[in-house]
């Protein structure tokens, strides 16, 4: 009789629950992505509200040559509002700089909190590897990611948010390898990066960081190195041809100036080999063979390794 009634309830639980995932017609209903615009309004009401209300101990880097994320302390304030030691903190919105950009036809508003430049001479490019150490965390102050060792990233594969914030920094002054095969680096760049979750996930649902989430990394920049990512002997960031910091293509508008792609084969040059798609690869049009193509400029002023009708005019 119990079994008889709890299969009664479990169907009609699972009905329910059937229908619930359904839409009038029967078909699963579909996801809708919110505004970017109207998501990055509520993205800066919530980091303005949490720079408002959290502070740094800012007495920690004043005459430090060489400060790491461990010298780092930031807390939120107590109940009253008032903020402990005002000698010694500082609220983060007093602190942080302001920075603007355009990603996804959308302006952006994003906060970095510089705590050391860094006195090395290189900074990254926007599509460089870098080495460094981070954490992240969430408005809620959980902690989703963090490293324990300098680790190497590409930051084409890693969020906007990252390709804004690296090339503003410095790289180390100097290392020292030790015995253990560990390395210490010297006056390299820290900083916090707060951003939007237009220049972090979005609507991407990732572990730990639910969808729309805005998203804080600490950071420290050791090194970096140029990417060539297609091998052509032209570096990636100079494959950028708008200039916008990111790779893009538009394969529905052929006039569309944000397109990355020479060639219109969907394949932003950066990634492409033969960037002109005339069938002679990039680095094989480097006819004065200084291992730079970039520099042999035809008479229309375009770089042979980008003026398909000049290869072809040479083959006729």
């Amino acid at each position: 009789m119990k079994l008889g009634k709890f299969t009664i309830i479990f169907l009609c639980f699972l009905s329910i629950f059937l229908s619930c995932n359904k839409d009038d017609d029967g078909n699963t209903p579909t996801f809708t992505e919110r505004d970017r615009t109207e998501q990055q309004v509520a993205d800066k009401d919530s980091l303005t509200e949490y720079l408002q209300n959290h502070y740094y101990n800012s007495s920690a880097f004043v005459s430090n040559s060489d400060p790491s994320l461990g010298d780092l302390i930031i807390s939120e304030l107590p109940e009253d509002g008032m903020l402990p030691d005002p000698d010694n903190n500082t609220l983060l919105i007093d602190a942080v700089e302001t920075h603007t950009t355009v990603f996804a036809d959308t302006d952006y508003e994003y906060y970095v909190l510089r705590l050391n430049q860094g006195d090395g001479l290189e900074s990254p490019n926007f599509s460089d590897d870098v080495r460094i150490n981070y954490l992240g965390n969430l408005l809620n102050n959980e902690i989703f990611d963090s490293t324990v060792n300098p680790t190497d990233l590409d930051l084409t594969n890693l969020i906007p948010g990252w390709r804004k914030v690296m090339p503003q920094f410095n790289v180390a002054l100097s290392f020292v390898e030790n015995g253990d095969g560990t390395v210490d680096y010297m006056n390299h760049g820290l900083g916090v990066m707060f951003l939007p979750s237009g220049l972090a996930y979005f609507s991407e649902l990732r572990p730990s960081i639910p969808s729309y989430s805005c998203l804080i990394f600490q950071f420290e920049l050791y090194s970096t190195s140029v990417n060539d990512h297609d091998n052509d002997l032209v570096p990636s960031y100079l494959e950028d041809l708008n200039g916008d910091g990111e790779f893009n293509i538009d394969i529905e508008e052929e006039t569309d100036t944000s397109d990355d792609d020479t060639d219109d084969d969907n394949i932003p040059d950066y990634a492409d080999p033969d960037d002109d798609g005339d069938g002679v690869l990039t680095r094989y049009e480097d006819i004065d063979g200084d291992g730079d193509p970039t520099n042999d400029i035809g008479m229309n002023g375009i770089p042979k390794y980008l003026d398909k009708e000049e290869t072809e005019s040479n083959q006729d």
